[in-house]
């Protein structure tokens, strides 16, 4: 009879695996993107801080888009790192992508296209959200190298041809 205790403790052995399983690269990226994250949470209290009023909000802002650029620029060539040593490129990808939103809202909040920089801004929080739970969610997994694969394939069927004479 299966119960909830051996389920949980299915999950937590499970999950114990999992955590085992991360690599130094998984805690690079996470820590990045986590950082990432909290840079970017304060750009709309700061915006809307300037935007009650208090004009420093403006200065914090300015200084909080430096940040999250920076933040930014360093998640990309950590996923450049696991793109390399991993064999992952989503994690790059992905980053990239940010900054390229980032860049473009950056400009225009410098530029005061604020038609621009507002749902630029909403809809970058939001990416970096999910790329936040996509990293935390699992471990990265190396995949193998596409030759070292082929010559495993192809040596396959002479290993089973040699066991069955």
């Amino acid at each position: 009879m299966v119960t909830a205790a051996n389920r949980l403790r299915a999950a937590m052995s499970a999950r114990s695996d999992a955590t085992h399983r991360t690599r130094p690269a998984d805690w690079v990226l996470r820590a990045t993107v986590s950082a990432h994250v909290g840079a970017i949470a304060g750009q709309p209290v700061f915006a809307g801080m300037y935007m009650s009023g208090d004009y420093d909000g403006l200065r914090w802002h300015a200084a909080g888009a430096d940040a999250v650029t920076s933040v930014g620029l360093v998640q990309v060539i950590v996923g450049i790192v696991i793109w390399v040593r991993l064999r992952q490129a989503w994690p790059f990808l992905a980053s990239s992508a940010l900054m390229a939103a980032e860049s473009v809202q950056y400009f225009a909040g410098l530029d005061g296209a604020l038609w621009l920089h507002f749902p630029l801004g909403v809809m970058t929080v939001v990416a970096l959200v999910v790329l936040f739970i996509a990293v935390w969610s699992r471990p990265l997994r190396r995949r193998p190298h596409p030759r070292c694969e082929r010559v495993r394939n192809a040596q396959e069927p002479e290993r089973q041809g040699a066991g069955d004479a």
